[in-house]
């Protein structure tokens, strides 16, 4: 397949010439598994690791190549095999701090131009999580669209995408159901040639039978709905970038039962512009919205315009990343230290 049917644009070209100039070769990741890359070429698929030196530099998790990323590298084409060497620089970047107690960040797709944020119409449906999704897809610098699948499972298709919009304003909303072919046309008109979408969501909620629609065949696993919940049984277990006959890629994840932001600063103000608007009609500019004479946030709630649950949702998560923030600049300020003392001890080495 020739780089552009994998997304090769000007952008990357010219951040590659350089690097072309030296006899590099360019590949962009398909798949990552254990600090090894499956990465495909205009040649070939090779599996490729990072050098010596990428991983010195590296001060953490982000730092290393994800699904979607262009890297530079040299192959062994006898052995199917590549060095990484180092990363383009990333048109967008879908990025979550990793589960558990850790601050790192963890990229779940790069260089993505749509990402469908995929939603059951079960019971299990959560508005608040797609308010989630939406943060930090803006941030990540593509354009979401909202895909709310398993339509033949939900008997008030309208309200659930009523409730949608509250939280997804000016972002496309889409029903479908991929079992009864219902609404796949109007998401087949994002899928172009050398477009890539990442499809992101909860477990269960029907991204690997989508990715299946789109390709025709049973490409990727498929789970059914746990009894008693509604919830998704989880099927994917990695990221997995897939280039589709008729054109464009699609990168499927696997789901996320909750998912921690990492960044989302300009992400806050785009999924929650109706109340920064409302923020900038207070009486008072430092107004913190909890009572203030001619606030009107409160205005708006008291009056039925803003729902109290969203403000509130607002509050938790500006909470959510201002306590990230903290916690990243000592995590970041630790990692430099690290790395100055392994450059000291490695001069003091070369000097004996």
């Amino acid at each position: 397949m020739n780089l552009q049917t994998l997304g090769w644009n000007q952008f990357f070209e010219t951040e590659f010439l350089t690097y072309k100039e030296e006899g590099y070769t360019v590949g962009r990741v398909a798949l990552e598994h254990k600090r090894l890359y499956r990465v495909f070429t205009e040649d070939s698929e090779v599996l490729a690791e990072v050098s010596g030196k990428f991983r010195f530099n590296s001060l953490g998790r982000g730092d290393y190549p994800a699904v979607g990323d262009w890297v530079v590298m040299t192959v062994r084409p006898e052995e199917g095999k590549a060095t990484i060497h180092a990363i383009l620089p990333r048109k967008s970047k879908f990025s979550r701090k990793v589960a558990g107690v850790t601050t790192e960040e963890q990229i779940v797709a790069a260089n993505v131009d749509y990402v469908f944020i995929v939603a059951a119409l079960n019971t299990d449906f959560n508005v608040r999580r797609i308010e989630r999704y939406m943060l930090t897809a803006w941030e990540s610098g593509a354009n979401p669209v909202i895909v709310l699948s398993k339509a033949d499972l939900c008997d008030d298709v309208d309200e659930k995408v009523r409730e949608t919009e509250t939280v997804a304003i000016g972002v496309p909303i889409h029903v479908v159901s991929a079992e009864q072919n219902i609404g796949l046309e109007a998401l087949s008109a994002y899928i172009e040639k050398g477009r890539t979408i990442a499809l992101l969501g909860s477990s269960g909620v029907g991204k690997s039978t989508l990715v299946n629609a789109f390709t025709g065949k049973e490409s990727l696993k498929t789970g059914g709905i746990r009894e008693g919940d509604d919830r998704g049984r989880h099927t994917t277990t990695h990221r997995e970038l897939i280039v589709l006959d008729q054109g464009g890629i699609l990168i499927d994840t696997p789901g996320m039962r909750e998912l921690q932001l990492w960044e989302a600063d300009t992400g806050l103000g785009q999924g929650f512009s109706d109340i920064e608007v409302l923020g900038e009609q207070c009486k008072f500019r430092d107004c913190q919205h909890n009572g203030e004479p001619g606030c009107a946030v409160g205005q708006a709630i008291t009056d039925g315009e803003l729902d109290l649950e969203r403000f509130k949702s607002y509050l938790k998560l500006q909470k959510e990343l201002a306590y990230l923030d903290r916690k990243e600049d000592k995590q970041l300020a630790i990692a430099e230290k690290e790395k100055w003392k392994k450059i000291t001890v490695g001069q003091k080495k070369r000097k004996k």
